[in-house]
């Protein structure tokens, strides 16, 4: 399973009012694994960028002058997310810009969501937790990611903050840690994989087992339940 996760900077804040992308950063999951592939790339979007957009990025035209412009990084760009899972946090933002700029180029072309399967992160979490607090930087509280070098918003910073808060927000672990346990049946001694989900920079669950009082009790408890049915218990006794 091939994932893309995907954020990108704009000179402001509305693609109808002609605003540009000026950044994009996608890293790359395969099987919820980073893979270390990432694109990035910083656009000249030939018009001037918003003050409250800059304040946020801190991308200035000074800095993105000797920059290409869209139509000449697009076919890397489309080559690195076609047919994968794009993750994007408010996803109707970044796929508005994206399928602006393309549109530039080929009016009949295809758009995003014709070429990837789009999940928006930010959808999911309203979902799973509603009614609180679903920004980027509000995640990261919540499920425990740094993201204390993320002073100025930046398209591939916050790609790799995000793939993290996606893999722990929509599994629990960024890694899988296989084991092998012998598997005790009347089959024989087989061996059989297993697989221990860890959640990333947690301890592992602490194992409280029932006194001997408790088991007496339960004991009990399903001695009283076979005089009252005659019907088989199910679970172990």
């Amino acid at each position: 399973m091939r994932q893309i996760v995907l954020d990108t900077e704009t000179t402001g804040l509305e693609v109808s009012q002609g605003h540009r992308i000026i950044e994009i950063g996608c890293v790359e999951l395969i099987d919820r694994k980073l893979t270390g592939k990432r694109y990035h790339q910083y656009i000249q979007p030939n018009r001037e960028i918003d003050d409250g957009a800059l304040a946020v990025h801190g991308i200035t035209q000074e800095f993105l002058a000797d920059k290409p412009v869209f139509e000449r990084i697009a076919e890397s760009f489309l080559a690195f997310v076609e047919g994968a899972d794009l993750i994007i946090h408010n996803a109707p933002f970044d796929v508005g810009f994206i399928d602006a700029e393309l549109k530039r180029i080929d009016p009949a072309g295809l758009g995003t969501a014709s070429r990837c399967n789009v999940i928006d992160s930010l959808a999911l979490a309203r979902t799973k937790h509603p009614g609180q607090r679903n920004s980027l930087d509000a995640l990261c509280q919540r499920y425990e990611v740094d993201n204390s070098s993320r002073s100025l918003h930046g398209a591939l910073l916050d790609a790799e903050i995000l793939a993290e808060v996606y893999l722990a927000m929509t599994g629990g672990q960024t890694s899988l840690v296989l084991t092998e346990e012998d598997d005790a049946s009347a089959a024989g001694a087989q061996s059989a994989n297993r697989i221990r989900r860890i959640p990333a920079g947690r301890a592992p669950l602490r194992v409280i087992k029932a006194s001997e009082e408790e088991l007496r009790r339960h004991e009990e408890k399903l001695a009283e339940i076979r005089e009252k049915t005659d019907r088989v218990l199910i679970w172990p006794t």
